[in-house]
């Protein structure tokens, strides 16, 4: 939910997209993400296939987001225009964060503790390792949403 919230929010932005548009964006896409991760989904090991989560723009648009978006008649240049050159959203059991640029800030979006402690300790996951091939500091952005 928070993903999807946050792509359209940022849809949202741009004043280009009615709300009844979003609606069925947001709808198309939560069934996409649902069914794309049904067997990538493990919240006793929230690091295994962070990867295979990973929702990437990167002058290329991520295929998840086009289908959702191709339900409303959006073409892939208009999404081009509305979204973000360079996106990274990483959608984890317990965390749903994302990255605008490559060399932005990670940002929080949702945050939650799992049931039992689980160790991170040793694992590198999608983030962690883009994290650590860094070769510049973070530049800061500061992203405003309206509703």
């Amino acid at each position: 939910a928070a993903a999807v919230g946050f792509v359209s929010s940022l849809l949202r932005t741009r004043g280009c997209v009615s709300e009844q548009q979003l609606q069925v964006f947001s709808g198309a896409l939560r069934e996409a993400l649902a069914e794309h991760y049904k067997h990538h989904w493990f919240p006793e090991k929230p690091f295994k296939g962070s990867g295979y989560r990973c929702i990437r723009i990167n002058h290329k648009m991520d295929p998840i987001i086009s289908k959702a978006a191709s339900q409303i008649g959006l073409s892939l240049p208009q999404l081009y225009q509305l979204l973000p050159s360079e996106l990274t959203l990483w959608v984890d059991p317990y965390e749903v964060s994302y990255r605008i640029g490559e060399d932005g800030s990670i940002c929080v979006l949702y945050e939650a503790t799992a049931t039992k402690p689980v160790s991170s300790y040793g694992m590198l996951t999608c983030k962690n390792q883009m994290m650590l091939g860094r070769t510049s500091p973070s530049k800061n952005y500061i992203m405003t949403v309206s509703s």
